[in-house]
């Protein structure tokens, strides 16, 4: 490949026409990696800090969005009476259905027009949504559930955006800064807010409840829906002023992107992350909505239920923390492949334990939710924190948004039939199989991580990933253009012998 394509090259430095693509897509010729001559390093060095802060900020909201029915759920149940396991299903299921639409559609964008573009859209989609569900009202009960379903929708595309947008965006801003503990950044910077955003809206609620009083659930519900939008407000700003990571004005293809070749290439990466997301979102969604419903029909009768029930919530969510810690700390250790199997592990022993001992523990709540939050811990340890990770390091620059985005969605996919098996399951089997099954799914996500998840190095460059991605396209006759700037003249350079020594680096 490198002989061939110095056969192209000129003695003079000229460009010649049959140039191959890789050659004439670097932005500069003593620093491929460089920005560009109209940003300089210390700028983009500041923003891409921006980059990995805001990233964190900003997906305290979507952990936040995403847990909130959890109470929410609860609290209508009690003041409206219409409001049966179909409209909660509907609700709840909302914002999966727009974060499904959302990650496919942002994953896109990010890659299209940019990690700035795409996370100015996501944040907007949220405030708005967010803004209508707090100020939802309709002609009867029924019509007040509808205007909810389509806030929550629009608040789950702007959510679902996040996820390649805001990953992709940390993941590369993080290689820059410090590429050997990329993983561990990552990890605190995406899935630690996401995971804190669970008890920080039972902590919210508890806290507005304590205020409005039980005889204003309207405004409990309501303000709690207002206060999310608080959160990407206070980063907007940030945002706005972000530049676009280094690798993606080098790697991007801005048109003529060669799916069926990106295919052909990563269709065992595919299988890995979107089955494996599909499996872990299967439990995590279902068990996160519902887990409310769960705990309000075991706490004592006698009291304030609905208090008792919040903070059972806060107590459930609070456990599931350190698991993200955990999974922090082994990545680089054990690596991504055997923590995520690690993890799903947890959700085959106490996923037994639960399920196995459900009529005794239910008598013991303390104890039962220590168990429950153990499972959901561990499903942070394992694939709560490395899916995105992984995701984010699998895929080269020109397609991560892309492939980051519909791996997320089949996961959200995942959550969307979990949810709706959740009832069924309860309904016809008893709530013990909800933890049995998610026992047979831990099964499940061990085989696929085994067999498709690929076994990334900690101390792997990103910039590696790209080259061999380069070489492959090149090698299989593609002829477009990457990068953000085609700077045809700087040809000469010996692009293909590295983006080859680069491609051999990441097949050992």
């Amino acid at each position: 490949m490198a002989n061939s394509a110095a056969e192209h090259r000129s003695n003079n430095g000229d460009m010649d026409k049959s140039i191959s693509p890789v050659e004439h897509n670097v932005i500069n010729p003593e620093d491929p990696t460089a920005p560009s001559k109209e940003v300089s390093s210390k700028k983009q060095s500041l923003s891409d800090l921006f980059t990995i802060f805001c990233a964190g900020a900003a997906l305290i909201s979507d952990g936040y969005q995403n847990s909130l029915m959890t109470m929410v759920n609860v609290v209508l149940k009690k003041e409206y009476k219409q409001y049966t396991s179909q409209y909660s299903t509907q609700v709840s299921n909302a914002l999966i259905v727009g974060e499904i639409i959302g990650q496919i559609t942002i994953g896109l964008t990010c890659d299209y027009l940019g990690r700035k573009a795409a996370i100015i859209i996501t944040t907007l989609m949220i405030i708005v949504g967010g803004i209508l569900a707090t100020a939802s009202n309709g002609y009867s009960v029924i019509g007040l559930f509808w205007m909810l379903t389509v806030s929550r929708g629009i608040v789950g595309f702007g959510t679902g955006g996040e996820y390649p947008a805001s990953s992709t965006s940390a993941s590369e801003a993080a290689n820059e800064h410090r590429q050997s503990q990329r993983g561990p950044i990552f990890i605190l910077v995406t899935n630690l807010p996401l995971s804190f955003g669970g008890p920080l809206a039972v902590s919210i609620f508890l806290i507005v409840l304590s205020a409005a009083g039980q005889n204003h659930l309207s405004t409990v519900w309501r303000v709690c829906f207002g206060i999310g939008v608080v959160f990407p407000l206070s980063v907007f700003y940030f945002r706005i002023k972000m530049l676009n990571s280094k690798l993606y004005r080098r790697g991007a293809i801005k048109a003529r992107v060669p799916y069926k070749l990106v295919a052909k290439y990563y269709w065992k990466d595919m299988i890995g992350t979107c089955g494996a997301w599909f499996l872990y979102d299967f439990v995590t969604f279902a068990n996160g909505t519902f887990s409310g419903t769960i705990l309000s029909s075991i706490v004592p009768t006698k009291g304030d239920v609905l208090r008792s029930t919040g903070e059972w919530q806060l107590l459930l969510g609070m456990l599931s923390i350190p698991g993200v810690f955990l999974g922090a700390f082994l990545c680089n250790r054990i690596g991504r492949k055997n923590t995520m199997m690690l993890g799903f592990s947890g959700y085959l022993v106490f996923g037994l334990i639960v399920g196995c001992a459900y009529d005794k523990l239910v008598k013991i709540v303390p104890l039962f939710v220590v168990f429950y939050g153990l499972m959901q811990s561990s499903g942070n340890l394992g694939p709560g924190d490395m899916l995105g990770l992984i995701s984010s390091e699998s895929y080269a620059t020109a397609v991560r948004g892309t492939c980051y985005g519909i791996s997320a969605a089949v996961g959200k996919a995942g959550g969307a039939i979990g949810i709706e098996a959740f009832t069924p399951i309860q309904t016809h089997l008893g709530k013990r199989y909800t933890f049995i099954v998610a026992a047979c799914v831990g099964v499940a996500g061990i085989l696929v991580t085994y067999f498709f998840i690929p076994d990334i190095k900690s101390n792997e460059d990103l910039a590696d990933r790209d080259e061999a991605f380069r070489a492959y396209l090149v090698e299989h006759g593609w002829d477009g253009s990457m990068g953000e700037e085609d700077l045809k003249a700087l040809a000469h350079e010996d692009i293909p012998a590295t983006a080859l020594e680069s491609a051999e680096k990441v097949e050992k």
